[in-house]
């Protein structure tokens, strides 16, 4: 793990827009879900702690005005055997959902649509909160399981910043919202697309 977080570390530090308002990740060990989340910035906590794992998701923070600091508001979140990130940022927001953060009441969201069919419940709400919204500057949504990883991407502006990456390979996937590794093969998401990559672990883990 410590390879892809001192990495993202990196790309979090070097933002144009701050984003030290703490940072967490979720990864698998043994088959189950394990947390770790702080208000540290990423790049002076301590990065070697975590085990080997076979699926990771990591997230910083950069908090609005309005929601401050507070450990229960960074990501990931889980909710049963899902996990859920958010990069983006959404203004005036017409809908009525529980949440301590407008993360939350995103993936709240989401999980009230689901019948199923993830992916219909990540198109579903990506409509309505383009519908209900003053303006969307943009909205990146990942929502992992342990058999696959929802993605869906979409903005308004600013793609150099918004735009997703994936890197495959056949013993890895990669999404980052920067190119993270000297690895050829990365590819851009495209704008306005949902997918759904599925996860492979290896025999012994």
């Amino acid at each position: 793990m410590a390879e892809y977080l001192y990495s993202f570390a990196r790309i979090a530090r070097n933002s144009r827009e701050y984003q030290g308002d703490g940072w967490g990740c979720a990864y698998l060990a043994k088959g189950q879900w394990q947390s770790y989340r702080t208000v540290q910035a990423i790049w002076g906590d301590d990065l070697d702690q975590f085990p080997p794992t076979t699926l990771l998701l990591a997230h910083v923070r950069s908090a609005s005005a309005c929601e401050g600091l507070g450990v229960e508001k960074n990501m990931p979140f889980q909710k049963g055997g899902r996990i859920f990130m958010f990069n983006g940022y959404l203004r005036g927001v017409r809908i009525k959902q529980a949440g301590a953060s407008g993360a939350e009441k995103l993936f709240n969201l989401i999980t009230s649509f689901d019948r199923g069919d993830l992916t219909a419940a990540l198109r579903k709400t990506s409509a309505l909160v383009h519908k209900r919204s003053n303006y969307v500057r943009a909205m990146n949504v990942i929502i992992a399981e342990d058999t696959a990883i929802h993605l869906s991407s979409r903005f308004n502006e600013d793609p150099d910043y918004f735009t997703m990456w994936r890197l495959a390979r056949e013993d890895r996937l990669v999404l980052c919202s920067e190119v993270c590794s000297d690895d050829p093969g990365w590819e851009s998401v495209p704008n306005g697309t949902t997918s759904v990559f599925p996860v492979f672990h290896s025999p012994e883990a």
